[in-house]
């Protein structure tokens, strides 16, 4: 089902109000390593190939400045320009070199709902991959509310050639690779980040993460259990500055004979929210914060 233009999801940037909190719990407590600084953001990789899979930028207040996706080859980035025109989206920054730590070509645009998204190629990627038990390989899917599922499903499909993995009744679950979904797009009353994913090596890694982050007093909001589309276990927590975050592992990998399912295939029975029905509901306040992170507005060539 993979998109012929888009090899995977790369990396999430957000604003923050305090570097130096974020260092500590990124890389103390959420277990990601700094590969780079500047002087007003750090870079944080996992453990896979990645340069960098999440980047956090000082400002006044939580924001998310964007999703960057990898092209699949150079020849796609023009493509994208052009097809993001297309679908009513509008050109942010368009194609040149990459002026941050990881490099690479590539131009950043935002949707039809103001959503702030890159496409590179060529970003320097790490060779001393490895998976560690307990520490986030790379980013498995963003989660972005949406006020017009349609219209938003439509763009991705168009504008990036993602396909439609599963539609439940909250939620589109968007393909471009062999995970199930990279990105999802929640049904909601605003455009917000709802949340990003981490993948970890295995179920244990995501349940110990869980303890860990207890231990620094983030408890679990929701989890654990086990996903319907995606088949992926998780855990869901709110990080220092209110943006959540999820552990995640055995997301299931799909191809070409995957059949999309519909709402109706996926129906649980009452007082069940996961596969597993072991988990309390999510909490309100995580339900709070997956509506209260927004897209920064960034004027043309500014991105």
């Amino acid at each position: 089902m993979s998109s012929p233009w888009i090899k995977a999801l790369r990396s999430v940037a957000l604003d923050v109000p305090d570097l130096p909190l974020a260092e500590d719990f990124y890389t103390r407590v959420w277990h990601l390593e700094v590969v780079a600084r500047t002087d007003d953001a750090i870079f944080f990789r996992g453990t896979g190939a990645d340069h960098h899979l999440l980047s956090v930028h000082q400002a006044e207040r939580l924001a998310i400045r964007n999703v960057t996706l990898r092209a699949r080859h150079p020849g796609v980035l023009e493509r994208v320009s052009q097809a993001v025109v297309e679908a009513g989206g509008r050109i942010l920054q368009p194609l040149d070199q990459i002026d941050e730590p990881g490099g690479g070509q590539g131009l950043t645009f935002c949707d039809p709902s103001g959503r702030v998204l890159r496409v590179v190629y060529g970003d320097r990627c790490h060779t001393d991959t490895q998976e560690v038990a307990d520490r986030p390989m790379r980013l498995a899917h963003v989660v972005l509310n949406s006020r017009n599922v349609e219209q938003s499903q439509r763009f991705f499909e168009s504008s990036l050639k993602f396909k439609l993995a599963d539609r439940t009744r909250i939620m589109a679950f968007m393909n471009c690779d062999n995970d199930h979904h990279s990105i999802a797009l929640g049904d909601a009353e605003n455009d917000a980040l709802n949340h990003i994913a981490f993948l970890m090596p295995d179920i244990d890694s995501v349940m110990r993460g869980g303890g860990r982050m207890r231990d620094a007093s983030h408890p679990i909001e929701w989890g654990p259990g086990r996903h319907g589309p995606g088949n992926n276990a998780f855990n869901y927590f709110i990080g220092p500055f209110g943006e959540v975050i999820e552990y995640t592992a055995e997301v299931e990998q799909i191809d070409e004979t995957y059949r999309p399912g519909t709402p109706e295939d996926w129906v649980w029975p009452p007082g069940r929210l996961d596969q597993w029905g072991i988990s309390q509901p999510p909490s309100a306040a995580l339900k709070d914060a997956q509506k209260s992170v927004f897209f920064i507005n960034i004027p043309n060539g500014q991105a």
